[in-house]
C-alpha cells in the first residue's frame, strides 16, 4: 500500500510531461499535412517514359495558334 503513494505522483508527473510534448508537437507543425506524404509515394517522378521538355506548354505541337 505504500508503493501507491509512491507510484500516483510519478504516474501524475509523466501523464503531464506527456500531454506537454503532445502540444508541443501540435504547435510546432509535427500533426500538419498528414496525407501529403502518403499521397507523394504513389506518385512517380522518375518515370523514364516522360521527358520535362514533352511537358512543357510551349513545346507542345497539339496546341496551335489560330494565326496558323
Amino acid at each position: 500500500m505504500d508503493v501507491i503513494y509512491g507510484l500516483l505522483p510519478g504516474m501524475l508527473l509523466l501523464g503531464l510531461i506527456g500531454v506537454g510534448v503532445f502540444f508541443w508537437a501540435v504547435r510546432s507543425g509535427q500533426y500538419d499535412d498528414m496525407e501529403g506524404a502518403a499521397n507523394r509515394i504513389l506518385l512517380d517522378d522518375d518515370d523514364p517514359l516522360l521527358k520535362p521538355e514533352a511537358l512543357s506548354p510551349q513545346n507542345n505541337s497539339k496546341t496551335k495558334s489560330v494565326d496558323e
